[in-house]
């Protein structure tokens, strides 16, 4: 059997490195790509399946070259996981036209960027997947989110419309919609007001987002495609 290599954006820490670490625990290698280079190399030190990359998502020439280390290095590229956003609040009377753009570029062009990058590889596999991290912002609106949700609607979009396209060829894509999770882009008093308010009276767990992740690249989830998972802990059942 092909070794399943998966490349997971966003990868240094909170919800992407939780991903990294469950892949791992299945047996998948993972080509793990983020800015912050050096908390990679020191996560992966101890682990020949996981190979730090410096990643970029905006970038296309970035891309490539991730793409091509990490066929390079493992043989091949059965996975991707588009994790990496970033999480943008502004009104819109005094949202900037680069917070808006920087929003979109992230958590919107970096996704596609990363599919046009790693399709030709996908299309070689067997069982490919391709992981969308997308938002319950993107299911309700959310005050002062105009560029966040904006950029995360979008790519529940292009979820769709690749799974519409890519499908056929033999590659699924899915997304997985996290509410609030324990990381650092949410503050402390964020954080505590989340979890006053859930309806399961807690923030979510990192390691919860992975689950679903592995889930849907999982062999286990081979007659999924086009799907939305929520992982939320009941968060949409609060907005009205």
């Amino acid at each position: 059997m092909t070794q399943k290599v998966a490349l997971v954006t966003g990868a240094a820490r909170g919800q992407g490195a939780a991903i990294v670490t469950r892949l791992r625990a299945d047996g998948i290698a993972v080509a793990a790509g983020d800015l912050l280079i050096d908390e990679l190399t020191a996560a992966a030190a101890d682990d020949p399946g996981i190979l730090p990359l410096a990643l970029d998502v905006t970038s296309a020439e970035q891309w490539a070259n991730a793409v091509q280390q990490t066929v390079a290095h493992f043989g091949s590229l059965t996975a991707l996981v588009n994790n990496a956003g970033v999480l943008h609040r502004a009104s819109l009377a005094k949202e900037t036209a680069d917070g808006f753009e920087g929003s979109w570029r992230v958590n919107t062009l970096g996704p596609f960027l990363g599919i046009q990058a790693a399709l030709a590889h996908l299309r070689e596999a067997e069982g490919a997947a391709i992981v969308n991290t997308c938002s319950t912002g993107a299911i309700r609106a959310f005050p002062n989110h105009a560029a966040y949700a904006s950029s995360k609607w979008a790519l529940r979009g292009l979820t769709q419309s690749a799974a519409a396209e890519l499908s056929p060829l033999g590659i699924r894509v899915n997304a997985v919609f996290p509410g609030p999770v324990q990381t650092p882009m949410l503050s402390e008093d964020t954080q505590a007001r989340l979890a006053e308010r859930s309806v399961m009276g807690r923030l979510g767990q990192p390691g919860e987002i992975a689950d679903a992740v592995a889930f849907l690249v999982s062999d286990q989830a081979s007659f999924i495609t086009g799907s939305e998972l929520v992982v939320d802990g009941g968060q949409c059942l609060q907005i009205g």
